[in-house]
This record gives structure tokens, C-alpha cells and sequence, in this order.
């Protein structure tokens, strides 16, 4: 995978479950702030982009948990981007930062409503135009 973005995170005691592991819901959300993360350094913001009235919002989403975080583990969070038509795909991939292990993989289909339509945002497209593959 090429990637275009990577951050660096810490889970928190309260992200993991009875067993000791990050409760897989909370993958979700590492990957939803590496994207938030990744439009903040591509110059977009996402609530700017809501008042001019572009959403970009998740339409598919597969996930593949393969070894677990645990509490106080560090961990990078990578990034790869790819477009589909009128879609964007981010490549997530996480891994443990003290051995590389990859830890979980994500493909996130995301799409753009225009004023509440399926569309193509040239703010978007402007942002992202160096980072697809």
C-alpha cells in the first residue's frame, strides 16, 4: 500500500473491554480521526465544508481485526487513497508501534452530498489530487 498520511496514537485504558483488548468499535474511531487529521493537513476543514454544503460521509465500510491493541500500546495509524468514480477509498492500516505488527485494516468508501445530493466536490478533488493513487 502507498501511504499518503500516517499519525501516531495511544489507546486509553476506557477503549478496551472486559478482556483486556481495544473494544473493536474504537478502531472506527482511530480511523475516523486519521481522516479528519489527513483533511485538516490537505488545508479542508470538515465543518467548513458542511456550511458550504458538502458531506463527505462513510457509504461502506469493511474491516479486518487482526491482532489486538492492548492498554497504553502506541500505535500508527497509515493511510492510503484511492478514488472510484464519484467515491473515495481510504486505506487504513494500523499497527503496533513497538513491533509493526499490523493490528487492523479498513477500507472506507466515502462519498460527497452536495446540498443534500450525490456529488462530486471540486474542493475535495483540488485537496486530494496529489495524495490519490
Amino acid at each position: 500500500m502507498n501511504y499518503c498520511f500516517e499519525t501516531r496514537m495511544a489507546v486509553r485504558d476506557y477503549e478496551c473491554d472486559i478482556e483486556g483488548i481495544v473494544n473493536n468499535a474504537n478502531y472506527l474511531h482511530y480511523c475516523e480521526h486519521t481522516r479528519h487529521l489527513f483533511l485538516k493537513a490537505c488545508g479542508l476543514s470538515f465543518a467548513e465544508m458542511h456550511r458550504k454544503g458538502v458531506d463527505a460521509v462513510v457509504a461502506r465500510m469493511t474491516m479486518q481485526f487482526k491482532v489486538p491493541l492492548r492498554p497504553d500500546d502506541e500505535f500508527v495509524s497509515r493511510m492510503g487513497l484511492t478514488k472510484e468514480g464519484i467515491k473515495y477509498v481510504f486505506h487504513h492500516d494500523i499497527f503496533r508501534a513497538s513491533d509493526e505488527q499490523l493490528c487492523f485494516r479498513a477500507k472506507v468508501d466515502l462519498v460527497c452530498l452536495v446540498n443534500g445530493r450525490l456529488g462530486q466536490s471540486e474542493d475535495y478533488d483540488r485537496a486530494f489530487s496529489k495524495f490519490v493513487f
